[in-house]
């Protein structure tokens, strides 16, 4: 099996490992990872790496994130999120006296550059241990508030729902920086109301450059047609520059060479060899590019 990228839809119920562990199945390979976990509840976008494009996964794991999702106004859960214990329920007048000018609002405010504290059954790590696995074992965990940035956060339907007590339900689209809660934005915007919130449905419709749309269902993966090479999937996260061969060779062996004029500064960059395979992830250093991840030959698309 060559290397390269996956690009899966998850289904719901399946926790990313899960669907790792399929894609080592049919691979054949035990060589397999993801960039950037799904919540079992959730459904969309996974890059799955595949031998030694897993080395590109580290690169992936900080692209900008777009999703799908419907937040439920009306009380909050021990989660964050419809899997959890539902708090106490605000009263009917409370949620009737609710406003769009106050939803949009209060969206308005958790747009931009914000802090957020993540949901406490994240998978940070507290101490060495993830978050989640310290709240199952009955601690409290609070966790640091972190800098995020939230470029788009839109409404696309409302809704009243009675069925399960006094609720107003918001389908949104969120575009966000690499480690926002989406869980943790239906929270704030319910405490910001006075009135809770929890998520009850989220998709991820994109990761960077990758869309959704470009990706089979997990039961429809034909993982060999599927396989992008890394050095395009390297092209559609970050600059990316030809090498000459000699260059190749060079950075093949861990060298540095020359960084070409208007080589971008303080970023990666993709190193192409002249047969189109990912040679290096790159940095320019001082005039140089230096190896930052280095792909064995066999990476040749």
């Amino acid at each position: 099996m060559n290397s390269g990228i996956l690009l899966v839809d998850k289904p719901q119920g399946m926790t990313s490992h899960d669907v790792v562990a399929r894609v080592r199945r049919l691979a054949g390979t035990r060589k397999v990872g993801h960039a950037g976990t799904l919540d079992p509840m959730a459904t969309g976008l996974l890059l799955i790496g595949v031998n030694h494009a897993t080395r590109l996964l580290h690169h992936l794991v900080g692209l900008d994130k777009e999703y799908l999702a419907t937040i439920r106004l009306g009380w909050g859960t021990s989660t964050d999120d419809a899997e959890g214990e539902a708090f106490a329920a605000a009263s009917a007048d409370a949620v009737d006296a609710i406003t769009d000018a106050a939803i949009a609002d209060g969206m308005a405010r958790l747009t931009g550059g914000i802090d957020q504290v993540p949901s406490a059954v994240s998978a940070i790590k507290v101490d060495g241990k993830r978050a989640y696995q310290r709240v199952r074992e009955g601690e409290q965990v609070e966790l640091a508030a972190r800098h995020v940035t939230i470029t788009a956060f839109d409404l696309l339907d409302r809704r009243r729902d009675t069925s399960a007590g006094a609720a107003i339900d918001l389908d949104v689209r969120v575009a966000c920086s690499s480690g926002t809660y989406v869980r943790a934005l239906a929270r704030d915007l319910g405490d910001g109301l006075g009135i809770g919130g929890h998520l009850t449905a989220l998709r991820r419709t994109r990761i960077g450059a990758f869309e959704v749309t470009d990706a089979p269902s997990l039961d429809d993966l034909d993982v060999a047609a599927a396989l992008t090479s890394a050095a395009d999937a390297a092209r559609r996260a970050m600059p990316a520059i030809e090498l000459a061969e000699q260059d190749a060779i060079d950075l093949g062996h861990g060298k540095r060479i020359p960084a070409p004029e208007g080589t971008a500064r303080e970023q990666p960059i993709a190193a192409i060899a002249p047969d189109g395979r990912l040679v290096a992830i790159v940095e320019r250093r001082a005039g140089q590019l230096k190896v930052v991840t280095g792909f064995p030959q066999e990476d040749a698309s």
